[in-house]
């Protein structure tokens, strides 16, 4: 298990050690059954299959190991036809490597390496079934390697199940984002989102915006404003095509778009060189989705910026995302797009202190007992005494006496509610 920071070189972190430790195996043969699948790389994202493969292929361009992706959203034939030729290493997506095993167009009998790359996406109960039933068509001995910026403690719990005796590096504090990267918070009117974000791009002069929404509709909505506002944008997120997701990257990649306006598809692995500025449109339910956000800036050791839009109903979500990076977000009012003056002073303030004095209260009220507390009530003796028969004053009868004729009751025939009877001849 391991965790680092986002935006830190996981990916060169497993890639390189598999790829010298495959080395002695490489082959210069063009037959297919000297290039059995070795490692299997599995990624939540089509985006992060793509770039992780990238990666594999420029570190080892000079080692005879092939590999290849495959992933959903495009035509099969072709990844078939690389799979056909033999591969060292895999990077999948789990959807669509389950279709190549259905289809019979991939064989892991040779595999020594599993890496789950965004482990804790990848153990979620979205793909925790998946994962399951690639795992039991693996060999049994083999190494396994968790990467992930963010390991909640559910997850960690899970893995137990998947690793015998497992090594655990931590690279940074758990759940840390990097020191390159300054927080922001502006509070804001919720009907007033879409008008901040436009002034905030048009007034600073951003010029490269990665922008998150919590919805693919919200997020389609919003390039389209903001298209209207003269901003050059597109969206990207699951709905879209392969080839379209494609499009929409390389051209805010290049420049040609300013904003582009994401779901958390975008949020697992992806680099863009030199991102400046990360904003949550949304706030995330999940703070472990806030750092993988804002893991797309300040990466490498750059420097970035993550800016939050806050609405009084994401109070609670900013209190529990500055609990788990354990770092006040700085608050900053932009005049004319605040909300009301109570939930302003709300949002203002640090939820941290106010959220320890009610736990310090909470725990005050356990150690002093309620004065009015009602009293105990005696014990139903009917309840709490054990069973005892009834006392009988007349003697038993002996064994080999006739019980008395009034005490002597006719036993139901349960044979006749059911139509078994005899009929008396």
């Amino acid at each position: 298990m391991a965790g680092a920071q986002t935006g830190t070189g996981k990916t060169a972190a497993f890639a390189l050690p598999i790829l010298q430790r495959l080395s002695p195996m490489a082959s210069t043969s063009a037959s297919p059954a000297r290039h059995p699948v070795r490692a299997l790389v599995l990624t939540p994202t089509r985006e992060l299959a793509v770039q992780v493969a990238e990666s594999f292929r420029e570190y080892g361009k000079n080692v005879p190991l092939r590999s290849t992706v495959v992933y959903g959203g495009v035509d099969m034939n072709a990844q078939i036809e690389q799979l056909r030729k033999g591969v060292e290493v895999l990077v999948a997506t789990p959807g669509r490597l389950l279709d190549h095993v259905q289809n019979k167009t991939v064989m892991f009998n040779q595999v020594s390496i599993l890496v789950l790359d965004e482990a804790d996406r990848m153990l979620d109960m979205g793909f925790l079934p998946d994962i399951k039933r690639i795992l039991a068509l693996l060999p049994k001995e083999r190494q396994n390697l968790l990467f992930s910026a963010t390991f909640p403690d559910e997850i960690r719990a899970l893995t137990k199940t998947l690793l015998r005796n497992p090594a655990e590096i931590q690279v940074a504090a758990r759940n840390s984002t990097a020191e390159g990267v300054t927080h922001v918070l502006h509070p804001v009117a919720r009907e007033k989102k879409r008008e901040l974000l436009a002034y905030l791009i048009q007034t600073r002069g951003l010029h490269q915006v990665l922008v998150f929404c919590g919805t693919r509709i919200g997020a389609n909505r919003l390039a389209h404003q903001l298209r209207r506002d003269h901003i050059q944008a597109d969206a990207i997120h699951g709905d879209k095509s392969q080839a379209e997701r494609e499009a929409a990257l390389a051209d805010f990649k290049s420049g040609k778009t300013t904003v582009l306006v994401a779901t958390d598809v975008a949020s697992r692995g992806l680099d863009i060189e030199g991102l400046p500025q990360v904003i949550n449109f949304d706030v995330p339910h999940s703070p472990e989705d806030y750092v993988h956000r804002i893991g797309r800036t300040g990466r490498a050791g750059l420097a970035g910026e993550a800016i939050s839009l806050v609405a009084p109903q994401d109070h609670d979500a900013v209190a529990a995302i500055e609990r788990l990076i354990k770092k006040h977000i700085e608050r900053v009012l932009i005049p004319n797009f605040g909300p009301s003056g109570p939930s302003v002073a709300t949002l203002m303030t640090d939820p941290a202190p106010r959220k320890e004095r009610e736990r310090s209260r909470e725990r005050e009220r356990e150690r002093k007992p309620s004065h009015a507390a009602p009293a105990k009530r005696p014990p139903d003796p009917i309840f709490s005494k054990p069973y005892e028969p009834p006392a009988s004053s007349a003697p038993a009868p002996a064994a080999n006496q006739e019980a008395p004729q009034h005490s002597r009751r006719k036993r139901p025939q349960v044979a006749a509610l059911l139509g078994g009877l005899k009929k008396a001849s």
